[in-house]
């Protein structure tokens, strides 16, 4: 490994600030360590949030569900507040990556990341989450800009997302087994007069599905889900899946999480 220093600074005010001095912000590290080992990242200088008090923490308050931004994956999947409010965050928090990704990996190092191929990302856009950083707050739509681009600026870290506990709330994803990243995964969120339907793991990055909310919202059934065609004009087609495959995956994960959420 080369040469780095390692900061660890122990208040949101102390990290911007060296981020802002050209510091790289170290958060779970499942992206950055793994780029850093084979060459693909070199930064000079690491600046550790694991710290950071005021960066952990998980409460319900009113209809809102607020995850700090250092909490684990199994801090969310384990979490009472979540479990019992909002169980279908529990559930994608459970099954993200293997025992070894879920014990390290934070809630706002996977968003402020935005891999194409991410749970997380899913979860905050399907429900219309906040992204609340240490500058303003940014509403989930304005967020992501596609492929591991968001609207961060340069020094601002997130501290916490604000969800929106929905009525019911599903998320199905098939998993490519090599990487346990999912091939598609689909996180479906029903509030009191919308439906939101975001997709991962399909195109250049998260999105929401226009064709499958508006159904879904007008008629909340399998059958709505099942009559909207899938563009696979702009979806992704590698060596693990077509773009046909993939749309055909979006309608059917989309079906059973309807399914699911009726039952």
């Amino acid at each position: 490994m080369y040469a780095f220093t390692l900061e660890r600074p122990a208040s949101v005010a102390d990290a911007v600030k060296l981020a802002g001095a050209g510091g790289k912000l170290l958060a779970g590290g499942q992206t950055l360590l793994a780029s850093m080992k084979l060459r693909l990242s070199a930064p000079e200088q690491l600046v550790d949030l694991g710290g950071i008090k005021e960066l952990t923490g998980i409460k319900k308050d009113g209809s809102n569900l607020t995850i700090g931004a250092m909490s684990r994956h199994l801090d969310v999947a384990n979490n009472a507040d979540v479990k019992a409010a909002y169980p279908a965050l529990a559930d994608l928090a459970s099954r993200i990556g293997d025992r070894q990704v879920r014990a390290m990996g934070t809630i706002g190092g996977s968003v402020a990341n935005n891999d194409p191929a991410a749970c997380y990302p899913s979860a905050v856009l399907g429900s219309g989450a906040t992204i609340v950083t240490s500058k303003r707050e940014i509403a989930a739509d304005d967020f992501f800009q596609g492929l591991f681009t968001t609207a961060l600026e340069e020094g601002e870290l997130i501290t916490a997302i604000r969800f929106p506990i929905p009525q019911r709330a599903v998320y199905e994803k098939l998993r490519q087994k090599a990487s346990h990243f999912p091939l598609v995964g689909v996180f479906l969120a029903r509030y009191d007069n919308s439906v939101r339907v975001a997709v991962t793991g399909a195109g250049n990055g998260v999105f929401r599905h226009k064709g499958l909310e508006d159904a879904l919202t007008k008629s909340f059934t399998p059958e709505s889900a099942a009559a909207v065609k899938i563009d696979a004009s702009e979806l992704n087609s590698d060596l693990h899946a077509s773009a046909a495959y993939r749309a055909n995956l979006i309608s059917v994960l989309t079906q059973r999480a309807v399914k699911k959420a009726l039952a």
